[in-house]
């Protein structure tokens, strides 16, 4: 996969695992932003995540179908598909302007399609320290194309 294929201005298509919720959304910064989380909730979710505006982000069906989750200091609010379970994207709690948006929820795109992600530090979360972000570290994939 070509991830320079995403434009960070071009509208893109998502949905969740069974196609109940829809979504199109424009990114903030491309795929430029991907990152992963090693909170207690999302170390558990796993998910890559990648940023749009509030207002990039538009649910085009099955609203009624998003299930919110909550905890900590409930300031991030974390949608899931209540059909098939999966994470479609989070309101977020270091940049209430934006949402985090599983990468994977995205047409054409995987997790697997980047090289390396760096990993936020989110057990000690930027809101809590001055709002320095720091990267905990760096999590790669390597394909086995020799198989």
């Amino acid at each position: 996969m070509n991830l320079s294929n995403f434009d960070e201005r071009r509208e893109l298509d998502g949905a969740c695992h069974c196609k109940a919720v829809r979504f199109r959304l424009v990114l903030t910064n491309g795929l430029r932003s991907a990152r992963r989380c090693n909170c207690s909730y999302c170390s558990m979710r796993g998910a890559v995540a990648v940023s749009a505006n509030l207002d990039d982000l538009h649910v085009v069906q099955g609203t009624e179908k998003l299930t919110l989750y909550q905890f900590n200091t409930g300031q991030a609010k974390h949608y899931f598909c209540s059909v098939c379970g999966i994470y479609t994207f989070h309101s977020r709690r270091s940049d209430p302007t934006q949402y985090g948006v599983n990468a994977s929820c995205i047409e054409g795109l995987s997790p697997f399609d980047f090289d390396e992600v760096p990993v936020s530090e989110g057990r000690n979360h930027p809101k809590d320290h001055n709002g320095a972000s720091l990267t905990a570290g760096w999590l790669s994939y390597r394909s086995n194309t020799g198989s």
